[in-house]
């Protein structure tokens, strides 16, 4: 039975190796990285700068390279294979399942790809293609083409010999798929129903025949939430003819929702997964650059917007003051409505068809805490600064932001998809905007308006 390591345990154990690392005892180093599973491997490699991590890639053993390169991040595993030469890569992919092999596949350097395929053998070279024509995120991208198929006509007991002689059966092995003479998809015949029916029974008898296979060209996000829906282990997959490709197996599931877990969180600061923590300073900058150049241009703009209520600012000091308080109070309520309408998106819950009751709602929502921390404010406003007419326009300008925030938060993710672009990347730095300008312009255009004529 395989022990599985607590993560203070594992931490203590990386932690253990980075210090013979720094001490310089390499002999010990590379006995304790025999006793790390791949995903620890991994997860030290990912942990310690360049330098560190080539030493300690020379120790891991060749007859899991395979495993830990797909454990690790685009841009690390990319450094990592520019040290490797054509036959080590090859070697690495030998011992890896069909769709973690697909996957390393694409992440190489065009000029590798090529050259790696020719170097297989055969059977796996065929195998792996039949993956490759489909995108690495849907359901043919997923599969694995290791499954057990069965005709409908055969008796459990057959089935039962059959699988002995076999010997060996795939990873997550938990059904067999039942298919015509043609390769066909007709069903699933789970080993529980195998092994608790009559052995003289057919499979026809005891299959399930409306468990519906996934289409190949179903996204992973889709896949991943039938898996969840329908408590899934493994799935058939199969083309538009219906004809059995692949299965998907629950592993592969978790690796899904942890990767998109992961990239939201990155996304929402414009970064990547897959970028390497301990990469050059040079490379880390260019890649922030960006979004940091973006953001300046939308405060320029803000900035901008402020220089013409220069005159009321000069007389009356208490707006410059409590400028900041509108637009931060329309960034946070727009924040949260942005993320719910993301989060909605990716799970499915939210669409064009209930987005006019969504909108709704978030404006009902923005309305009511607009009410509520406008009185508030207000009041806070009268005490401080004993004029009540500031008070009264803060507060009308709050409700002005907290509606326009919830009114960006829903449409801002539509539009963005509607171009293409990811919400969770760009649309924190649009809202941003829109709500700093809008509170802005609702405060000082306000004051303005009532105190200055």
């Amino acid at each position: 039975m395989p022990e599985f390591a607590t993560r203070s345990v594992t931490e203590n154990r990386l932690a253990a190796v980075s210090q013979l690392l720094s001490s310089g005892t390499i002999v010990h180093a590379r006995r304790m990285m025999k006793a790390l599973h791949p995903s620890e491997i991994a997860s030290l490699l990912e942990s310690v700068p360049m330098e560190q991590r080539l030493l300690l890639w020379d120790m891991v053993d060749p007859k899991i390279e395979g495993d830990v390169l797909t454990r690790l991040g685009d841009e690390v595993r990319a450094s990592l294979v520019r040290t490797m030469d054509l036959n080590e890569i090859i070697a690495a992919t030998e011992s890896l399942d069909l769709d973690d092999m697909a996957d390393f596949i694409q992440s190489l350097p065009e000029r590798l790809t090529e050259r790696t395929l020719n170097g297989m053998d055969q059977q796996n070279r065929v195998r792996l293609e039949s993956v490759l024509q489909y995108p690495e995120d849907c359901a043919g991208g997923l599969m694995d083409t290791n499954t057990v198929t069965v005709r409908a006509d055969v008796e459990l007991d057959v089935v039962l010999r059959y699988l002995r002689l076999k010997g060996e059966l795939p990873d997550h092995f938990d059904s067999l798929y039942v298919v015509n003479r043609f390769g066909r998809y007709r069903g699933v015949l789970t080993l529980n129903k195998l092994l608790t029916h009559d052995p003289d029974f057919q499979v026809v008898d005891v299959m399930i025949a409306d468990f519906e296979a996934i289409p190949a060209e179903t996204k992973a996000s889709e896949v991943a939430r039938l898996f969840e829906d329908h408590d899934l282990i493994s799935a058939p997959v199969v083309d538009d003819q219906g004809m059995l490709l692949g299965r998907i197996t629950v592993d592969d599931i978790v690796d899904i929702i942890r990767e998109e877990g992961e990239q939201s969180v990155m996304n929402m600061a414009g970064l990547s997964q897959e970028d390497d923590i301990f990469s050059s300073p040079v490379r880390s900058a260019r890649k922030r650059a960006f979004w940091l150049g973006l953001n300046l241009m939308t405060a320029f703009l803000a900035s901008w917007v402020i220089g013409h209520f220069e005159a009321a600012l000069e007389k009356i000091v208490a707006l410059a003051i409590l400028m900041s308080i509108v637009p931060s109070m329309g960034g946070i309520a727009g924040s949260q409505t942005l993320t719910l309408v993301i989060r909605g998106q990716a799970t499915g819950q939210v669409g064009i068809a209930n987005t006019r009751w969504l909108l709704s709602k978030e404006l009902l929502v923005g309305l009511f805490n607009g009410i509520l921390w406008a009185l508030v404010v207000a009041g806070i406003v009268f005490w401080w600064f004993g004029d009540y007419q500031i008070g009264i326009i803060i507060g009308a300008a709050l409700i002005i932001n907290l509606l326009a925030a919830a009114l960006v938060g829903v449409i801002i993710p539509f539009v963005l998809r509607k171009l293409g672009v990811d919400p969770a990347i760009a649309g924190g730095v649009l809202l941003t905007t829109i709500t700093d300008v809008t509170g802005v312009v609702a405060f000082l255009g306000m004051a303005t308006l009532f105190l200055l004529h």
